[in-house]
């Protein structure tokens, strides 16, 4: 895996470094997400898909403590003719689906301001933990657009459609404990903690069997798209899959020994 970029900076931590750091890294403009990002997003992510190369776990930030990302570069955006906006967010487009096709869990950890395509890119993550000074909103609306980073479809699944009607409609910010109250990020933190709770999560992810993580998180996504007992019927599908696997025999062994797994992705 290709760990050097213009945009992001990518650190592999965690015990055996199994967890995988993707970082946002345009501080000076908020990590503002340019046509570059966009392009080295979808690289990141498709190359996890293609080979996770041992990474069980994603965490996604950015750098600062000021902002998560504001959204699109509208500096970079502005005198762009109408061709080349659709060509730009059409790369963003892309930069959106490989995330949601990555494999292995990916963790959000909000560190600042998360402002249209920023905030959009929190709700993609599978969940979010946010710095306690962290703000979120989708702003579309107030620039003439709307969200167009699965904006719409994320958000009423995290907050519930009325909700999301609200956030969309109005633009407002909204804090990071209206965000967990409401469902969009599962924990607060104190900002100087966010990174060491994110990781500590994340290492116990990637302490847990990866072809289970796997498949229980494609199952769990699929839950929400269709009916119950088709949900249910890919579920059995996916459990019956590892009951022949390694790491299946290993941690039943392991449970009866009295001792720490070690699952191996096989």
């Amino acid at each position: 895996m290709r760990m050097d970029y213009e945009t992001y900076s990518l650190e592999r931590v965690g015990d055996g470094g199994h967890v995988l750091i993707v970082m946002m890294d345009r501080p000076e403009v908020r990590n503002a997400k340019n046509t570059k990002m966009g392009l080295e997003q979808i690289e990141i992510f498709e190359s996890l898909y293609r080979d996770t190369e041992d990474v069980r776990v994603v965490i996604y930030t950015g750098r600062g403590d000021k902002a998560f990302c504001a959204g699109g570069d509208l500096k970079e955006r502005n005198g762009m003719t109408n061709h080349e906006w659709q060509v730009q967010h059409r790369i963003f487009e892309q930069g959106v689906m490989a995330m949601r096709s990555c494999p292995v869990p990916v963790i959000g950890a909000v560190n600042g301001a998360a402002y249209g395509g920023g905030c959009e890119t929190a709700l993609t993550c599978d969940f979010v933990y946010a710095a306690s000074h962290a703000k979120f909103a989708l702003t579309e609306v107030t620039l003439g657009i709307m969200p167009g980073a699965m904006g719409t479809i994320n958000m009423p699944n995290a907050v519930g459609e009325r909700r999301a009607k609200e956030i969309v409609m109005t633009g407002l910010p909204f804090t990071a404990e209206q965000a967990c109250d409401w469902g969009l990020v599962n924990k607060v933190c104190e900002p100087e903690k966010l990174m060491e709770e994110t990781i500590a999560t994340a290492d116990r992810i990637a302490g847990n069997a990866p072809l289970s993580i796997r498949a229980a998180k494609r199952s769990t996504s699929i839950a929400t798209q269709v009916d119950r007992m088709s949900g249910y019927q890919f579920e059995l599908q996916a459990y019956n899959r590892l009951v022949g696997t390694d790491d299946r025999m290993e941690g039943v062994l392991a449970f009866n020994e009295k001792r720490k797994a070690q699952f191996k992705g096989s």
